[in-house]
């Protein structure tokens, strides 16, 4: 068995999901490896990751609509409100979905479905550098 690592920086420039499915892919497949489990991990507390359809742009529209009647800006009842309207809703939007995602890796591939992508979720308004490590441990 071996490990590898490697962080992949997203600039964002506000809230939206943005796809990093090629780099995902790319690094994986030049690591040598073949069988094993590949984990993401986003290092923030206001982003997350989703594994989301990568076909129709409609569904990333669509997930943030949900979002934004589930968790609005600025709801009254929210006292976090120390860097904006947006704060508290981002730290619960990644709350609702998740900071981690294991995927399998068989046959020095990343085993993701035909319309499966890999999606860092933007919960702020304001842009940000994110930080997204990535831990293979295959043989």
């Amino acid at each position: 068995m071996q490990q590898l690592s490697h962080k992949i920086s997203v600039k964002t420039s506000g809230r939206r999901l943005y796809d990093l499915t090629p780099q995902v892919l790319t690094w994986a497949k030049n690591s040598g490896l073949k069988m094993g489990l590949l984990t993401l991990y986003v290092q923030h507390t206001s982003a997350s990751l989703l594994i989301n359809e990568n076909y129709d742009s409609d569904v990333l529209v669509d997930m943030e609509s949900f979002f934004a009647r589930l968790v609005p800006d600025g709801d009254q009842l929210f006292i976090h409100t120390s860097e904006g309207p947006d704060d508290m809703p981002a730290h619960i939007r990644s709350a609702l979905t998740q900071t981690s995602i294991s995927i399998p890796f068989i046959d020095g591939k990343v085993a993701l479905g035909t319309w499966q992508g890999i999606f860092l979720y933007e919960h702020r308004l304001a842009s940000h550098t994110r930080n997204v490590l990535l831990h293979l441990i295959a043989e």
